[in-house]
């Protein structure tokens, strides 16, 4: 499960999947998504991406209505991308949680206080986490250098 959720986020991320397995986070992340909406709509995420990525034809138009347009799948995906980027779990929507029912675990939290130092926020606006990962003596002296965008 942990190799497709990889897969999966580096998928939705834009990052590689060598990138997301150096953050140290991919098994945080999958446990709080697990932790919150449990093993079931995980797995059902994972399958449909599974399948995606085998035919491999049409990867984003399929990702776009088979799991992001999708009622249950989307708000969980889209947390999945937020936690990459920023570490937290976002409450899901309230329609949601009406449709799906109310999941215990189900608030706004931080995975955990590595979660915001590892977030992919700061690498893709080419900065540093404030208060953490000081970038050395003078580094602020220039403006951030902003990585290229691949194509």
């Amino acid at each position: 499960m942990r190799d497709l959720f990889l897969s999966f986020s580096a998928e939705v991320t834009a990052f590689t999947t060598f990138e997301l397995q150096g953050t140290g986070m991919a098994d945080a992340y999958l446990a709080a998504a697990i932790g919150v909406v449990g093993d079931g709509p995980v797995q059902q995420l994972l399958a449909v991406w599974q399948g995606i990525r085998q035919e491999g034809a049409d990867v984003e138009g399929r990702l776009r209505r088979e799991i992001f347009g999708d009622e249950l799948l989307g708000p969980i995906a889209r947390n999945i991308v937020k936690m990459w980027y920023i570490g937290n779990w976002y409450q899901l929507p309230y329609a949601w949680s009406q449709t799906f029912g109310a999941h215990e675990n189900d608030t706004t939290f931080a995975v955990s206080p590595a979660a915001y130092i590892e977030g992919l926020l700061w690498p893709a606006i080419g900065a540093h986490p404030p208060g953490a990962k000081a970038p050395g003596y003078d580094s602020w002296s220039g403006p951030p250098t902003i990585p290229e965008v691949p194509e």
